[in-house]
């Protein structure tokens, strides 16, 4: 299969290279294209170095598979030209995901959305990816009827210049200076804020917009209340989320154990004994989903409230794996 990998130079598209390698997808052609500024690079892939090409039309020549993670405006004038000329489309940006003909894919919840696609599916908002992940598995056996989530989200998720910032405001608080924020709008060594995204007239910034709109699309639940909050912390790489559900019948803590031990992609972690559940450290660079710090909401005393905590690599599952697990669901649904 003719691959090609748009933003192959960014933190999700190196992501994807690696991915595409470990998971020993069927690469017989790979195209990284990135912009005028990046090509010319050369990036390794199965040991073997491959050129950066420039974006443009005819890169998608003869592709069957395109990963698009280069932004919403590239998406939304590129995309569309790569499937006239014959390749699917998975787009990692926002551009498509709300709009009702493009499946919206994580695909060990609704892979059979993709049924009838137009050339275009969409990989979630990462911090939707591992919400609904840590859910899911909970709303199959009972449903679930409100969920109020808050979220600690990896500086790494603002780009590598924002990491970048971290590292050096860290070295400069420790040195007794006052830090400077170039890239994010507030300090964020020692510090947390509201996600460094515009507030919305409803109140609520753009992020957890995406996350109330996007999770009820992928469950399917278009009336399903949810409230988000999400914040920007210090931490280098993956998103943290402590979720506090309400369910339609009760469910009880040795249920959801047992769900989620089961559910393919999360890895439960959940030692009351050792005061030991998911931590970014741990999730960071892995696969899994990790979920645990299970628990019933006291202040729902008919056992319809259950709390619990996730985390997540938002590059990883959040992003390039969810990628390429779509592309594998396609081939799978070929035969």
């Amino acid at each position: 299969m003719n691959v090609a990998i748009v933003g192959a130079t960014g933190a999700v598209g190196q992501e994807f290279l690696a991915v595409l390698e470990q998971r020993r997808f069927p690469v017989s052609r790979l195209i990284l294209i990135a912009s005028q500024r990046s090509a010319g690079r050369e990036l390794t892939f199965a040991g073997h170095p491959v050129r950066v090409e420039p974006l443009a039309p005819e890169r998608f020549d003869e592709v069957q598979v395109a990963f698009f993670s280069a932004g919403r405006s590239v998406s939304r004038e590129y995309a569309p030209l790569a499937v006239r000329r014959g390749a699917i489309v998975i787009d990692n940006s926002s551009a498509f995901r709300m709009q009702p003909d493009v499946p919206l894919v994580v695909p060990e919840i609704n892979a059979g959305t993709m049924h009838g696609h137009r050339g275009i599916i969409s990989v979630p908002n990462c911090t939707a990816i591992i919400l609904c992940m840590a859910i899911w598995p909970l709303h199959r056996i009972s449903r679930i009827a409100r969920i109020v989530v808050s979220t600690y989200q990896a500086v790494s998720g603002a780009g590598a210049r924002a990491l970048t910032e971290l590292h050096d405001q860290t070295v400069e608080a420790l040195r007794g200076r006052s830090p400077e924020p170039r890239v994010l709008p507030h300090p964020i060594a020692f510090n947390l804020f509201s996600h460094n995204t515009p507030i919305a007239e409803n109140g609520y910034n753009d992020e957890e917009n995406k996350v109330m709109e996007e999770t009820r699309k992928i469950m399917g639940a278009p009336d399903l209340p949810i409230t988000a909050t999400c914040i920007r912390v210090p931490i280098p790489r993956a998103h943290s989320e402590s979720i506090n559900l309400t369910f339609t019948d009760a469910l009880s803590e040795e249920q959801a154990r047992a769900a989620l031990a089961a559910a393919p992609g999360v890895r439960l972690v959940d030692d009351r004994a050792a005061n030991r559940f998911p931590m970014p450290i741990e999730a960071s660079g892995g696969d899994d989903v990790l979920v645990g710090r299970i628990r019933r909401d006291l202040s729902q005393p008919n056992g319809t409230g259950l709390a619990l905590f996730a985390c997540g690599d938002q590059l990883r599952k959040g992003a390039a794996l969810n990628g390429v697990q779509i592309a594998e669901a396609l081939l799978a649904q070929r035969g």
